[in-house]
């Protein structure tokens, strides 16, 4: 089975509005909530391309159970810890004059050491996990040690790991030695100390993380698309050029077009193509993580692929 893990997931509350006026009120033309959070995200589109997984995290209070329910609501199956404190809620404005986006991201609740221990046995009891996405935020309590641990722990139990966090978190997930990681170029630049700008700078930059034992690094740059470094491979893929909508998930949805590639049998070509082209099909749809099967598999076509080992498209 596929797991998805998101210690510190959120309802993401989106509204529209023509533009933000910080004087005087702003009225909403529309408004929805959806289930966010790195691995929430990735349960979503992983559902949605037809793959079967479990996501699971902490979950609390009553936007805890409002979570829940939306998940369940969407077909995403979940096998949460419950916590005394509140899950999180996300703030998302878009401003449909001009298509910019507000993020307000919330830090969430504060976990107790007795409720993060029933979490690392629920994940010592999985008897069948054979591939699980780890990432995003910790909530209030966690130290990154917890990524570390919990990597080393799916890895024990045989199960391919997908690792998508930043800064402190990165650094302590990377010690257990994931199979990939997914870090956006900025998180890169922050993982390796010096700011990267050319595709080569961030090929030399994923070498360098690959040496601390990770297998194969995936770097995603934007709509220049998503940069893998595995073993001799040296791979970029790129997506046309859209008129994007949302850039909410969009990572996220890439993570999930990847495992998707695990799934079925593709190798790391068609896997970081579907990656690319989930991101991209994300970037489509207004909301959090909203790309499905038909956009993805429509945008796979349209994906453009480069070795770049040997400098040949």
């Amino acid at each position: 089975m596929i797991y998805t893990l998101a210690l510190n997931p959120a309802i993401d509350r989106t509204m529209w509005v023509e533009e933000m006026d910080f004087h005087e009120s702003t009225r909403v033309q529309k408004e929805c909530r959806y289930p966010g959070g790195k691995g929430i995200d990735v349960s979503r589109v992983l559902t949605g391309l037809g793959v079967p997984n479990v996501a699971m995290g902490f979950a609390g209070g009553f936007i805890g159970e409002e979570l829940e329910c939306r998940l369940s609501y969407e077909g995403v199956e979940t096998d949460m810890v419950r916590v005394s404190s509140e899950t999180r809620t996300n703030i998302i404005v878009n401003e449909t004059s001009n298509g910019r986006h507000l993020l307000l991201t919330a830090s969430g609740p504060v976990i107790d050491p007795y409720e993060l221990g029933a979490l690392y046995r629920k994940l010592e009891g999985l008897p069948d996990a054979t591939m699980i996405a780890i990432g995003g935020s910790l909530p209030r309590g966690v130290h990154p040690d917890a990524y570390r641990r919990i990597v080393t722990m799916m890895k024990r139990k045989g199960a391919v790991t997908i690792l998508d966090a930043d800064g402190l978190n990165l650094k302590a997930g990377i010690q257990g030695h994931p199979d990939y990681i997914k870090p956006n170029r900025r998180e890169m630049s922050e993982l390796v100390g010096r700011k990267l700008k050319s595709v080569d700078e961030i090929v030399q930059a994923a070498e360098e993380v690959r040496a601390k034992g990770v297998s194969t690094v995936l770097v995603s740059i934007g709509a220049d698309g998503m940069i893998a470094v595995s073993g001799s491979k040296r791979y970029l893929a790129t997506p046309p050029r859209v008129e994007a909508v949302n850039s909410v998930g969009l990572g996220d949805s890439a993570v999930a077009g990847f495992m998707y590639g695990l799934h079925t049998g593709l190798d790391l070509k068609g896997c970081l193509i579907h990656a690319t082209a989930a991101g991209t099909a994300t970037a489509l749809k207004h909301g959090t993580a909203r790309a499905n099967k038909e956009d993805v598999m429509e945008m796979v076509p349209r994906i453009m692929f480069k070795d770049l080992s040997e400098g040949e498209e």
